[in-house]
């Protein structure tokens, strides 16, 4: 900001200078704080996407596999080890599946809790400050000056050719 009066009168031509470059500066402010707000945001929702990935790949290649064996540790857990029988296997198999379903459910949750967080625009922080910003620009006044003594005409004539040099 400027100054304050200090005996020293600026020209029209340094305020408005100094005034330009302190808005400038404000709106570089602004747009770093709003790419850095950005740049979070983004970073969230490619670890929720990875998570989502993560968890349709579990789901996808584990099926196979862990189907498989979890239908057949099922069955022997049952007694279809020792000549018994044990559950039937399609039971085992249904079961194996129900438990591969809750894993990805449960990666899928994580996905979701990490989208969420992500902040609409509206929410953040730049935007509110840009606001504040120029809600304080409206009321900005310019600085008084102080009151002139009265002059002689001839040193009248010297203030305002000063002022406007």
């Amino acid at each position: 900001m400027s100054e304050p009066f200090d005996g020293t009168e600026r020209s029209l031509g340094q305020l408005v200078a100094s005034a330009t470059a302190e808005m400038s500066a404000l709106v570089h402010d602004e747009i770093a704080l709003a790419k850095a707000e950005i740049r979070d945001d983004v970073k969230r929702g490619v670890m929720g996407g990875a998570a989502g990935i993560a968890a349709l790949t579990v789901l996808l290649f584990s099926l196979p596999m862990l189907s498989f064996a979890l239908a057949y540790g099922i069955q022997t857990w049952t007694g279809g080890h020792n000549g018994e029988g044990g559950w039937n296997l399609a039971w085992c198999f249904l079961l194996s599946f129900a438990a591969n379903v809750l894993i990805a459910g449960l990666l899928g949750l994580a996905a979701y809790a990490k989208f969420r967080k992500i902040k609409a625009p509206e929410q953040s922080k730049s935007l509110a400050s840009a606001k504040q910003t120029a809600a304080m620009l409206q009321n900005v006044k310019p600085h008084p000056r102080p009151a002139a003594k009265e002059l002689p005409a001839e040193d009248k004539a010297a203030a305002v050719a000063r002022s406007s040099a």
